[in-house]
């Protein structure tokens, strides 16, 4: 991050003192660690705040109320700005599949789906790493299995494309997902085995 804007400053903050206490002999200037948990402790509203496998742990009617009370110390919106984002999912343990909610200071705008893709079997491989807002939706009948459903279907009719790599086949499988489904990414994004959808698509039903 500092390579690309010199000046940001990374807070890892972590309710467990012991782990707080093993991280710091890694702190430098422009990353910092911190104990605390969704109070978020630092000085001012952030620009980014990453969850990854936070929620997990958590029932899935605490998940609006742990989303608003991070969403509410993200830097908010400006003439100039959309305010801070948060991103909050889950992941497997060396990060080759993560599906993660983007919200801002208003609450969730997307889901991005990303793999590795040469560990990929079929887009629906990824719904165990579905975020806690989502994981226990994936049944008939709810938008999120849906969305799965017909990413395996255009999956295989991009079979063909796997003689040219997995990277091809994804891509050309996001391409006919886009007939149905409100993508709001492109080709650059896809290529790195991602695809982003609008929140409102894949949202529970009750």
């Amino acid at each position: 991050l500092r390579a690309v804007a010199p000046h940001t400053r990374v807070v890892g903050v972590e309710i467990d003192p012991a782990r707080v206490a093993a991280a710091q002999p890694y702190a430098r200037a422009g990353l910092d660690f911190r104990h605390g948990g969704f109070e978020v402790p630092v000085p001012a509203p952030p620009l980014l705040i990453r969850a990854a496998n936070v929620l997990r742990q958590y029932d899935e009617g605490e998940v609006a109320a742990v989303w608003q009370r991070l969403c509410a110390r993200l830097a908010p919106a400006s003439e100039h700005s959309r305010g801070g984002l948060l991103v909050e999912g889950t992941c497997d343990e060396i990060g080759r599949r993560h599906v993660w909610v983007a919200l801002g200071p208003e609450g969730p705008r997307t889901v991005t789906f990303a793999t590795r893709l040469g560990s990929l079997g079929l887009p629906s491989d990824l719904a165990e790493r579905l975020p806690k807002a989502l994981i226990h939706r994936n049944v008939p009948g709810e938008p999120v299995h849906a969305f799965l459903r017909d990413f395996d279907r255009a999956w295989a009719a991009a079979a063909p494309y796997a003689s040219y790599g997995a990277r091809q086949r994804w891509m050309r499988a996001v391409r006919d997902l886009t007939a149905d489904w409100p993508v709001a990414d492109g080709p650059a994004r896809w290529r790195q085995g991602e695809v982003t959808v609008r929140w409102e698509a894949l949202a529970p039903r009750t």
